[in-house]
């Protein structure tokens, strides 16, 4: 068994800035994970070209694959956009206009599919934005400059999924990047995901160290099966990461496979690395 959670920056490569499918379709076959939960996906937006990226990731990931995208902005992001609403949306569903958010790939059968809107902040928050690239020798490099980011809305997506181990619940969402409202928003993801059959995992870009991460678990008050992060491994920034952004995360108690492996493979897309999971 493998799972895998990706941020894939709608497909750019960060070394040259283009979007390419064969890049995206490279990436995901080199994962070659059964379940993946992806984050920061287009769908019918102008920079990607019009293309449904859960759909290209689903083809890559193999025949029969199922897979949902959940929408959390209709419009397009930097510009016009407002949040969106909605069921999860299949792969051969026809466009409805530029989209971005989440999706969840699944290579088992999938018997229910969820979604949870989480509670949108209105603040702020300084972030560094790509500026004009600018020399350094002989070589042109990105730049950046701060600036105050409207967070955007945010979602989870969970698949009821009928595993070769048994039925369990895996789920992806994409967090604020605003410091305290992430640690809310992962406390609604765990309330959620307790209403669908478990165990659970938990599969994301939860925009916070691992600290935060912990604090989120300390605060739940008494659950009958504590959450844990099934891997600690930096998975940011792509080239050289330092920290931790990726998880996964369980509150299985020996009710999955034996964890073999956990690594964070140098794919040639995105500014984070993906965190993939190997199961006996």
């Amino acid at each position: 068994m493998r799972l895998a959670s990706f941020n894939v920056m709608h497909g750019r490569t960060l070394s040259d800035g283009r979007i390419e499918p064969g890049r995206l379709a490279a990436a995901i076959a080199r994962l070659n994970a059964d379940v993946l939960g992806l984050q920061e996906l287009d769908r019918g937006q102008p920079r990607t070209g019009g293309r449904d990226l859960t759909a290209e990731v689903a083809t890559a990931t193999g025949t029969g694959a199922q897979a949902r995208f959940v929408a959390t902005v209709s419009g397009v992001p930097g510009q016009e956009w407002e949040p969106a609403t909605g069921d999860p949306v299949e792969i051969d569903a026809p466009t409805r206009g530029p989209e971005y958010g989440i999706g969840l790939v699944s290579r088992w059968p999938v018997k229910s599919w969820h979604v949870t809107r989480l509670s949108p902040t209105k603040l702020r928050s300084p972030v560094l934005v790509p500026g004009p690239k600018a020399q350094s020798g002989k070589l042109l490099v990105p730049s950046a400059r701060p600036a105050l980011i409207q967070d955007e809305p945010r979602a989870m997506l969970a698949a009821v999924i009928e595993a070769p181990f048994g039925p369990v619940t895996i789920a992806t969402t994409h967090l604020s990047f605003v410091p305290g409202w992430n640690v809310k928003q992962l406390r609604q993801v765990f309330a959620a995901l307790a209403e669908l059959p478990g165990p659970h995992v938990l599969l994301g870009d939860l925009n916070m160290p691992a600290h935060g991460v912990k604090l989120a678990i300390s605060t739940l008050g008494n659950v009958a099966t504590p959450w844990r992060m099934l891997a600690k491994l930096p998975t940011y920034p792509s080239k050289g990461p330092r920290i931790q952004l990726d998880y996964a995360l369980t509150d299985s108690d020996g009710e999955l496979p034996e964890l073999l492996h956990a690594h964070n493979p140098a794919l040639a897309l995105s500014d984070h690395r993906p965190l993939l999971l190997e199961f006996a």
